[in-house]
């Protein structure tokens, strides 16, 4: 049985040695472009193909085989070490069956798929186009996300509404920076019950894979989901908490968010699941000058705000309030270290669930209002405020304003951020400093976009 074991173990050597060498002599070793021109005669044929991916891919399945050799080279020497014990073993045939379906035959099908997974450039493509139809697609293992960043060619092979003639799905750029954890987020079964992963997919977005690309699985919900409050009582009264999966938090109910508990799990926006300190924002005069009144903001444009956004860390309660004055706010959240999203959402309000990476939602010119509080403050790169910046003014309209509520940063810093606020020429309805510490000053200001009728 043992030289059997030899035997068998040899030929599976053989044939993958006889693999790498077919796979040499098509000349996957050769540069890039002398791979090129092996499989096309052209130079140029892969303008557009990431090669390094294509490169990487191969690296990935020539470890695989080499690691597979090695394991079975030295199976077979301690065989040689051991020929008298081996020929005295007892090994059943279901032993060596299993053997060879964990240690050979699954190896050698893993690096095969990945092998056929891989897609060389085409210069006979859809309606003669390049490999430029098909970016990062040797980059994943995971099919699923291939089949997700292929583009889709329209079925009745016309121009569709958008005016193309296929759809590209996206993901962010980083999401090549975490291939594992992306693969791991994609990994699950069509039709059935995604993960509970949220906590995953929102690492992701953070460290920039973002957009995440879509997921053909059923969200999971509270089992013991209830109907939410009526609008006339959800607005100024704490959720039930049954209606969040808690399984990701520290905490296990809303009551538990208090300030006043020590492993709450979060430290942005302490008392944000306080109701009773929530309405006392915006409506009541505050001892620290920055602190502005929503009456006092909206009657410098009399009937004017009709939509906003309210960018920042919160539970909506700006939302609400806006919301009494007949004015709609859309509110940005992330759920850091508790139900943020889901707060606003039972509330009655708009959640949108978007990190600072994001491009906003919004079309040039249509929004009357952006507030601001508790997330943009002194820890954020100057570059990475001036394109967030841009990105606000391009989606207020003239005549709009920006409300920066409370904004803190250290006083030897505060020039550099005045300047980024200053650089738009806005005109400054309000525009206040105040001392926060020692070291760090807040600003608050209100301030109106230009015509700029060019």
């Amino acid at each position: 049985m043992g030289w059997v074991q030899m035997v068998l173990g040899g030929l599976v050597i053989i044939v993958s040695m006889l693999s790498l060498i077919k796979f040499y002599s098509a000349g996957f070793f050769l540069r890039n472009e002398d791979i090129c021109r092996e499989f096309y005669g052209v130079k140029d044929v892969y303008d557009g193909f990431d090669i390094r991916a294509l490169s990487d891919r191969v690296g990935e399945v020539l470890n695989r085989m080499e690691s597979l050799q090695e394991k079975l080279e030295l199976e077979v020497k301690e065989m040689e070490k051991s020929k008298e014990a081996l020929d005295r073993s007892n090994i059943t045939k279901l032993e060596y069956k299993k053997y060879l379906e964990e240690e050979v035959i699954r190896p050698l099908y893993s690096a095969q798929i990945a092998l056929r997974q891989i897609r060389l450039p085409s210069v006979e493509g859809i309606r003669n186009l390049t490999m430029n139809e098909e970016p990062l697609i040797n980059t994943f293992v995971i099919e699923e996300i291939r089949k997700y960043i292929t583009s889709k060619e329209n079925r009745i092979g016309k121009f569709n509404i958008y005016g193309t003639e296929r759809i590209h799905n996206t993901i962010g750029h980083a999401c090549v920076l975490h291939k594992k954890e992306l693969e791991e987020y994609m990994d699950y079964d069509i039709g059935s019950y995604c993960n509970d992963d949220w906590n995953l997919a929102q690492r992701l977005m953070v460290n920039g894979c973002d957009p995440l690309p879509r997921r053909r699985c059923l969200t999971r919900a509270s089992k013991v989901y209830q109907k939410p409050y009526p609008i006339n009582e959800s607005l100024w009264r704490l959720p039930d908490g049954r209606n969040v999966r808690w399984s990701n938090y520290q905490c296990r109910n809303f009551e538990s968010l208090s300030s006043k508990n020590p492993k709450r799990g979060y430290s942005k926006c302490v008392g944000c699941f306080e109701m009773e300190k929530e309405k006392l924002k915006w409506v009541t005069n505050s001892s620290l000058p920055v602190d502005f009144l929503i009456h006092d903001v909206l009657a410098i444009k009399p009937g004017e705000i009709r939509i906003g956004l309210d960018f920042g860390v919160g539970t909506g309660s700006f939302a609400a309030r806006m919301r009494e004055h007949n004015v709609t706010i859309v509110s940005t959240a992330l759920n850091l270290g508790a139900p943020f999203n889901e707060m606003i959402a039972l509330r009655g309000l708009i959640p949108l669930y978007v990190t600072l990476n994001q491009r906003l939602p919004f079309f040039d010119n249509t929004l009357d209002l952006i507030h601001t509080t508790g997330f943009m403050d002194g820890w954020i790169d100057l570059l990475l405020m001036d394109f967030i910046l841009f990105d606000w003014d391009r989606v207020l309209r003239p005549g709009g304003l920006i409300w920066i509520d409370r904004f803190f940063c250290n006083r030897k810093d505060l020039d550099d951020y005045m300047y980024m606020f200053l650089q738009f020429r806005y005109k400054k309805h309000k525009w206040i400093i105040s001392p926060k510490s020692k070291d760090e000053v807040y600003l608050s200001a209100l301030l109106e976009k230009p015509p700029r009728a060019i």
